[in-house]
């Protein structure tokens, strides 16, 4: 199976996960954007880039390039991510129908690729490992930018219906809209 054949199947394992979790899904037309889908969880949008994994039969690790790929008929190149690319990298790993989800900070922090360890071989656990099956990092992430989205209020106005004032003897009259 291809490269392009296994990212598409990544895909659709991503929408089904999302599906299951009641998020909205958006698909960009063509594939010149540096996300995949979008999410729409809880009415915040969410750009999501997928991968596959495949597994290093020497390590026994699962491993992921974190790097964009462009390709045309005879060349292959390879380019960092930036920061504003997208919100979160989600990583397939077929054969466990497992998602690791990394925030975009942490997956391009990686120096070219990531390794995912399926293996209770360590005596301790590797980084990756709070990423796996992470899809609370996307609900906190979501429930961040919501509270973005919401009215600044006046000082006062909350609890007193107005803002205090101080008069020219120093005290406060409550309620005196300015």
């Amino acid at each position: 199976m291809n490269t392009k054949t296994k990212g598409d199947i990544a895909e659709q394992a991503a929408v089904l996960h999302a599906l299951k979790r009641d998020w909205a899904v958006l698909r960009p037309v063509g594939d010149r954007l540096p996300y995949d889908l979008v999410f729409d969880v809880e009415g915040v949008l969410v750009r999501v880039q997928v991968k596959s994994a495949w597994l290093d039969t020497t390590s026994q690790n699962y491993v992921v390039d974190n790097r964009r790929t462009k390709t045309n008929r005879r060349i292959m190149l390879r380019d960092a991510y930036n920061e504003s690319d997208f919100d979160f990298a989600l990583v397939y790993l077929e054969d466990k129908d497992v998602f690791y989800i990394f925030p975009v900070k942490m997956f391009i922090a990686y120096g070219g690729s990531i390794q995912m360890v399926e293996t209770d071989k360590r005596q301790r656990k590797p980084v990756s490992a709070e990423y796996r099956d992470a899809c609370g990092l996307i609900l906190q992430w979501a429930a961040r930018e919501k509270t973005h989205d919401v009215e600044p209020v006046k000082f006062g106005e909350a609890a007193g219906g107005g803002n205090p004032e101080p008069s020219s003897d120093g005290t406060v009259r409550e309620g005196v809209e300015t």
